[in-house]
């Protein structure tokens, strides 16, 4: 297996004057600003290894991955269908465990806690956005974006309380208490999203958070991710979507399971989108 190593070295990019706020939602409950370790590493990959072993033969598909993201970043990891960016997004966030090397989240290594110490780690420290969505189809919307919460033992008044607080910044309040087949697309994953984040997590992960909107609908999703990231979030998403990417300050790329580079960028400035998403494509130009 072959190792990439991804540093922090490179030409200097320029910080761009402070551009325009994107449209600020209905006020909620505030996401905390995630502690981290006195290096800023919120999240660590060392020699990540996924092997999938099918019909007597084995699919590598994640190869040797190194990776580290610092506490407030907004990481993308980007790549084609099938290159392992979905699968190493579930190795970092512990939904699954490597065939070999280590994740570890604020200095704790995954592979090191019980399976009932990862399960609270994932509940209450892990906010995770499914590329398929998954809401609970018998329960409403509300009750959706609460049930991590009350999983949490948190008392239903104050998860309820929490998550109509996200609905409203989210502005899906009228949505309480319908089901999930009767939102839009958008609506559902808004509620997805509100519901990786009803226990205040360290980090949140989103799977091709867009991959299945409207382009309106996958913009409002994006402003709102960039939004929270402003506020301190530290995100990491995975998509093949170079608009979806531009709202990286740090992009990686994925190819075959194996991180074939990596861009660092400011924060996103809406005024120069056009000029980010040339400096990105050509990024991705140099490494095909």
């Amino acid at each position: 297996m072959t190792s990439a190593t991804i540093g922090r070295t490179g030409a200097a990019v320029p910080q761009p004057e402070s551009g325009a706020a994107v449209p600020q939602p209905e006020s909620g409950a505030a996401v905390p600003r995630p502690e981290s370790g006195a290096d800023g590493v919120i999240l660590e990959a060392a020699g990540l290894v996924k092997v999938y072993r099918t019909g007597g033969g084995e699919f590598p598909a994640v190869r040797g991955v190194d990776l580290e993201c610092r506490a407030g970043e907004f990481t993308v990891i980007m790549g084609a269908s099938g290159s392992g960016k979905s699968t190493l997004l579930y190795l970092l966030s512990g939904l699954d465990s490597a065939t070999a090397g280590e994740v570890r989240i604020k200095g704790r290594s995954l592979g090191d806690l019980s399976a009932r110490e990862l399960a609270k780690l994932r509940t209450h420290r892990i906010g995770y956005v499914y590329q398929q969505i998954h809401l609970i189809p018998d329960l409403s919307i509300l009750d959706n974006i609460a049930f991590p919460a009350y999983l949490a033992g948190k008392p239903r008044a104050e998860a309820r309380g929490r998550a109509m607080a996200l609905m409203k910044r989210f502005d899906i309040a009228g949505l309480a208490d319908r089901l999930p087949s009767q939102g839009s697309g958008g609506q559902q994953q808004r509620a997805a999203i509100a519901r990786a984040l009803i226990n205040g997590p360290d980090l949140l992960f989103a799977d091709e958070p867009t991959g299945a909107l409207s382009r309106r609908q996958g913009e409002f999703v994006l402003d709102l991710l960039t939004e929270l990231n402003r506020e301190g979030q530290s995100i990491v998403m995975a998509t093949h979507d170079l608009k979806a990417a531009c709202r990286a300050d740090r992009l990686v790329l994925v190819k075959d399971g194996e991180i074939a580079g990596a861009l660092d960028l400011p924060k996103y400035d809406e005024r120069q989108a056009a000029e980010r998403e040339q400096r990105i494509w050509q990024f991705l130009k140099e490494r095909e």
